[in-house]
């Protein structure tokens, strides 16, 4: 009977010390990877909001819009146009045009502006979904205007969706040098994921 207290004292001292190894966290030494930029931050992607003004016509017209997942935007008419990979003037040279080929108009004026572009950010987040693109969004920023990371996020491998290419980045690295922190893209995809512990 003796045994067992005396054989409590050595193995609980050793489950401690097992337990809270296994809770440690990744140093937070080294550096994140370099994301290569986008091919062109000037380039329309799918999920961007738009206005189309159609000018120089009779009834000049505006219309709000975004670029659907397939890259196409829809105006009346003329139906779907692409509008994914292409830049706004570009765009708005497309849908001229359509609409004087097509004899709907003989001239018209088509401005094209981007109103809202997006990252967007799943997992352990408190607030997953999009959040608005600006040039100086970081990938600390986008995570702290999702409400911050859960209870449960593994802030040391966040990845990163650029351009169909994932890439593991240390937040804690980046949020201790902000050097280490890289600049989001348009169209940007963030995935948190669960920490076993």
């Amino acid at each position: 009977m003796a045994l067992l207290p005396r054989l409590g004292r050595i193995l609980l001292p050793l489950f401690l010390l097992l337990l809270l190894n296994g809770c440690t966290t990744d140093a937070v030494t080294g550096e994140n990877p370099r994301i290569p930029a986008t091919t062109s931050s000037a380039q329309l992607r799918p999920g961007d909001s738009l206005t189309i003004a159609l000018l120089g016509i009779p009834d000049p017209t505006t219309h709000p819009t975004q670029i659907d997942e397939q890259g196409l935007v829809n105006l009346p008419y003329i139906g779907p146009v692409t509008a994914a990979g292409i830049t706004t003037s570009d765009l708005a040279q497309r849908i001229r045009d359509s609409y004087i080929t097509r004899k709907y108009y003989t001239a018209v004026d088509v401005s094209v502006t981007v109103t809202e572009r997006y990252v967007y950010i799943g997992g352990e987040v408190t607030r997953p979904g999009r959040v608005i693109w600006t040039p100086d969004l970081t990938l600390t920023k986008a995570i702290q205007s999702a409400g911050g990371f859960t209870l449960y996020a593994k802030e040391t491998k966040v990845t990163l969706v650029r351009d169909q290419q994932a890439h593991d980045v240390n937040v804690k690295l980046a949020q201790r040098q902000p050097a280490q922190d890289p600049l989001l893209m348009p169209g940007d995809s963030i995935q948190i994921p669960r920490s076993p512990f």
